[in-house]
């Protein structure tokens, strides 16, 4: 039994490692020869078992010569953009400027992104559900002009629900208010914490999965996949 479990695993893991390559193959595409290239929260090889999705997109791009660079947000509370993607990049030789979350609009304005790719948690018939912060990325992005790419398997398809049905998980305070152990706000202050926000797919410019690139519109019109 211990050993049915062990090679099942392994065969999940080497599928999944399958999947993000795929993923960053077909993305890949849509990633320019000199593109800066923005990315928010960790959807690299840290989140995955291997290479990852929406930083596998621009891990291809880079592996096929392409002389990209990243911005990357912080991804407040958590920091998973600063402690995670941040090192993978700079493990791989990838150049990269790391940025708050705030700081986004500004650098859109500056005409300092070309594209946005990011990952995702849930894709529903209407919308996206990933790290907070990213409802915030896209309507910036829809603003200026810029592509708004969601890479993920077809795993996280859910065709079966809307946004409207989704319970968006609020996480413990102290995230917000402390760094560490180290309180950064006066004590016993209500604080709003909640770990996603959703997307509507009106300013996703595509889809990116393991089978190719769905636009917008060819979403729409999927019963399943």
């Amino acid at each position: 039994m211990a050993k049915a479990v062990v090679e099942e695993t392994e065969r999940i893991a080497d599928e999944d490692v399958q999947m993000n390559k795929k993923i960053g193959e077909h993305g890949s595409r849509l990633i320019e020869d000199g593109d800066i290239v923005l990315t928010h929260c960790n959807a690299g090889s840290l989140a995955t078992v291997d290479y990852g999705t929406a930083l596998g997109v621009i891990r291809a791009a880079w592996e096929q010569g392409k002389k990209i660079r990243v911005i990357v947000t912080e991804t407040r509370p958590k920091l998973q953009g600063s402690r995670l993607t941040a090192y993978e990049l700079k493990r791989d030789g990838i150049p990269f400027t790391l940025i708050t979350d705030s700081m986004v609009g500004y650098v859109m304005s500056k005409r300092l992104v070309n594209k946005v790719v990011v990952g995702a948690d849930r894709i529903m018939r209407d919308a996206v559900v990933n790290k907070i912060g990213t409802y915030s990325i896209a309507v910036l992005a829809h603003e200026h002009q810029i592509p708004f790419y969601v890479a993920a398997p077809t795993s996280t398809f859910d065709l079966t629900h809307l946004s409207q049905d989704v319970v968006i998980e609020e996480r413990d305070p102290k995230e917000v208010t402390h760094f560490g152990s180290e309180s950064v706000a006066p004590k016993g202050i209500k604080v709003l914490n909640p770990a996603f926000d959703i997307t509507p797919l009106k300013y996703v410019s595509a889809v990116i999965c393991e089978r190719g690139i769905l636009s917008t519109e060819e979403w729409k019109t999927l019963t399943r996949y």
